[in-house]
């Protein structure tokens, strides 16, 4: 039996671009970060998260392009304004480049069930979360049909998505 790499292996293996579609309006309201921010205890992103942003780091330092992608409702959620809140911090900071697209821009495109990573066009890593935004599994899969529907999908988000820096929360 092969084994699956880890997402950190993923991340090593990658040679040209890592791209990340987000689509929910919550994660993880458990994360001790998220209770912190919502506590307005002061957060360094980059170390709080050292671990990606050394993962992210590395990467884009060897040329891998790395972009985030987040389809989200408008007014945001608490998570979201959360996550808009430690982007520059930690995504930015690691060399991510991170655009932000409204729920109500996306009504007419057609978009996986599923938030995904995707790595050099042809690895796609499926993110399985709960309804309350928990992780329960990831999904690894090579199947050529699933990475080019990520890869449409990803793009056009991108190309109708508002840079992180000139996104403002609603």
């Amino acid at each position: 039996m092969t084994r699956t790499p880890t997402f950190e292996e993923l991340f090593r293996d990658c040679q040209r671009t890592a791209v990340h579609l987000e689509m929910r309006d919550a994660y993880m309201k458990s994360d001790p970060a998220f209770i912190d921010w919502k506590a307005s205890k002061v957060l360094d992103p980059a170390q709080r998260w050292a671990d990606w942003h050394a993962i992210v780091t590395e990467a884009t330092a060897r040329g891998v392009e790395v972009r985030r992608a987040r389809v989200v409702s408008t007014p945001v959620s608490e998570y979201i304004r959360f996550e808009y809140d430690v982007t520059d911090g930690l995504n930015i900071a690691a060399g991510e480049d991170v655009r932000w697209l409204s729920r109500r821009g996306a009504t007419d495109l057609a978009l996986p069930g599923n938030d995904f990573w995707l790595f050099d066009s042809g690895l796609v890593l499926v993110n399985h979360f709960d309804g309350e935004g928990e992780n329960m599994e990831m999904e690894l899969t090579d199947d050529p049909e699933v990475a080019k529907l990520c890869e449409f999908a990803f793009e056009v988000v991108w190309k109708r998505a508002t840079p992180h820096a000139e996104f403002e929360l609603a």
